[in-house]
């Protein structure tokens, strides 16, 4: 299959393809999706087929408004309006119970549950619109892989596999959507994003922030529970913040191979490291950090002679929650010691 690349202004193309039951890579502020008519089984099934995804692991429902919720999931709940009104179009995606036989089980992952988005992209709204049909849209990559952050990304994963990809530059965010489960008592995080505990609490009160994995045998109930996720080949390991990067640019001389840093431009400029070191800047803070962090594991991911990549950690508070969940399942919780 021929993999074409549109611009904002092919959305009606992106749109055809999306019509005709194939698969199209979309932009959102988060990182890039891969698109099919979320009411077309046929189609839904191909994303598992295009990304190597295990079929029990549920897909985000991308939709252009409130309505189209209301449409599939049982009634909403007051709490569940307030969060809409407050953090959509943004990177909140949102669970909940899901009316009889409403969407199918591709969708769900055989649950009785679905989540729901409204990305705030509006090449992707435009797409969702043009369409007519909510779009099923987990990360557009092969899965387990770092997620894409441009259609660069995604064209290196899935050329000849889905019918086109939708070009809005470099996402905004870098890091997927919170996942918030409200089809339970109270409310949980399954996946921390760019919309913190902190923000969601201050709109609803409680909520649970403890349970953002599953075990190998564990069904998932969001995309993102996976143990290990998000991995490059080469091994990961978190260099906690307190951490001696000078002892740590030793070992790396110690090393037979090249090993990949990946931290903030205060630690990178200021200690010298061996020939063998391969470097890439996080920026100056968790922020440019948790939109660096895919690129930089991909950009080590196109390096055969990198077998290890040091990684900087942060404290796991507001949007340092998200980055640091990422980076632990990307590096299988491998944490960088100096062994004594």
């Amino acid at each position: 299959m021929e993999t074409h690349i549109y611009q904002p202004s092919d959305v009606k193309l992106a749109a055809e393809d999306i019509k005709r039951g194939d698969l199209v890579a979309f932009p959102t502020e988060t990182v890039y999706g891969l698109g099919a008519d979320a009411t077309n089984e046929a189609a839904v099934k191909k994303v598992y087929a295009a990304k190597g995804r295990p079929s029990d692991n549920p897909l985000i429902v991308h939709v252009s408004g409130i309505e189209a919720v209301e449409k599939y999931a049982e009634p909403l709940s007051e709490d569940a309006k307030k969060l809409i009104k407050t953090f959509w179009p943004g990177p909140l995606t949102i669970i909940f119970k899901l009316k009889p036989n409403a969407l199918s089980k591709a969708v769900t992952g055989g649950l009785d549950t679905a989540a729901f988005r409204n990305p705030k992209n509006q090449v992707m709204i435009d797409l969702i619109k043009t369409a007519g049909v909510p779009l099923v849209g987990p990360s557009a990559n092969t899965s387990g892989k770092p997620s894409p952050t441009t259609a660069e990304h995604v064209y290196h994963d899935l050329k000849g596999k889905i019918a086109g990809i939708l070009d809005d530059g470099p996402t905004e965010i870098g890091v997927e959507s919170t996942v918030l489960d409200m089809s339970t008592d109270t409310p949980a995080i399954l996946r921390p994003g760019g919309v913190t505990a902190e923000q969601i609490r201050a709109v609803i009160g409680t909520v649970d922030d403890g349970k953002h994995s599953v075990s190998g045998n564990e069904a998932p109930k969001a995309p993102g529970m996976k143990y290990k996720h998000y991995a490059p080949s080469a091994q990961v390991y978190i260099v906690d913040h307190d951490a001696d990067w000078q002892q740590a640019s030793q070992w790396v001389a110690a090393q037979p191979n090249k090993v990949g840093i990946m931290t903030t431009d205060a630690i990178l400029n200021h200690i010298d490291w061996p020939a063998n070191a391969e470097p890439f800047s996080l920026g100056a803070d968790v922020a440019s950090a948790s939109h660096l962090l895919f690129k930089g594991l991909r950009h080590f991911d196109d390096e055969p002679d990198v077998k290890a990549i040091l990684t900087e950690g942060f404290s796991a508070s507001g949007l340092g929650e998200a980055y640091m969940n990422r980076l632990n399942k990307s590096a299988g919780q491998m944490h960088f010691e100096i062994k004594k």
